[in-house]
């Protein structure tokens, strides 16, 4: 029933399933227990799940105490136990998608989760992508995996996305403070996907389709690679002239319009 999930999402009483405890799972998944949400973590890797119901972590921008004080409040635990996915009324995917040899997407993470979740898969959750991808994943990709467990799509169960948005060890912008762009397959998904990260984080951003989503990350990813790439270049030219390329961007972002600061890098991955 859409209006008891949707009930669930705005008073945190349902049950979180985040597959993949990374640098975008961990902390949603955190935060999601912080607002009072069940948040059950799946990953393969079992020295993590075991380290976090220690009540430790492994990343040096998520504190152990932060963990710890959700765990003893019972609001979070983690499991290497797919099975357990029927148990949760949504299911984030924040898997990796990395690029091949070739330069193309490496689809092969989102492809494995999505069997492992079509195989538990129940009526009546939400599932949702946060991976980068191009527009039409998760549509022609993870859509018919999930079919294959003889549900549909927009009648059994709901499917959206919402391109992660971190930025890990930015002190000024936690998971919470960082507004999700949210896309449906149809009125219901994006009224759930809406739902759920209204009780997550400071701001939902709805948009028509699931391809739309999709292409705000490719949008906002392509966006500081060519900034990034832009400043390298120019750096090689101002040092060939002998000017500062740091000094020319301090000075260029006191302009208040028109302008954004990218800094030189050893390249466009982070």
């Amino acid at each position: 029933d859409v209006e008891a999930l949707v009930a669930g999402f705005r008073g945190c009483t349902a049950k979180l399933g985040i597959i993949g405890l990374g640098y975008v799972g961990l902390p949603l998944l955190r935060t999601a227990a912080e607002r009072g949400f069940s948040a059950l973590g799946f990953d393969i890797d079992r020295a993590k799940v075991a380290l976090l119901n220690a009540g430790g972590s492994y990343l040096c921008h998520i504190s152990a105490d932060s963990i710890a004080a959700v765990r003893q409040s019972g609001h979070l635990a983690a499991t290497a136990d797919f099975s357990r996915l029927g148990e949760v009324d949504a299911i984030i995917l924040c898997v990796p998608t990395p690029l091949t040899r070739q330069r193309e997407p490496d689809l092969s993470f989102i492809v494995s989760t999505a069997e492992a979740v079509a195989r538990q898969l129940r009526r009546g959750q939400l599932v949702v992508l946060e991976s980068t991808s191009y527009p039409g994943t998760t549509r022609d990709i993870l859509q018919p995996i999930l079919e294959r467990s003889g549900l549909r799509s927009g009648r059994d169960f709901f499917l959206a996305y919402s391109p992660e948005r971190a930025d890990p060890g930015n002190a000024d912008f936690a998971t919470g403070d960082i507004p999700k762009v949210v896309g449906g397959d149809g009125p219901d998904a994006l009224r759930l996907a809406r739902a759920l990260y209204d009780a997550v984080v400071t701001r939902t951003v709805p948009v028509s389709s699931l391809e739309t989503a999709e292409a705000v990350k490719l949008t906002e990813n392509i966006f500081r690679s060519v900034n990034i790439a832009l400043v390298n270049e120019l750096k090689i030219v101002f040092e060939a002239m002998g000017i500062d390329i740091w000094e020319v961007i301090e000075a260029a972002k006191t302009k208040p319009f028109g302008y954004m600061p990218f800094y030189p890098g050893p390249g466009l991955g982070g």
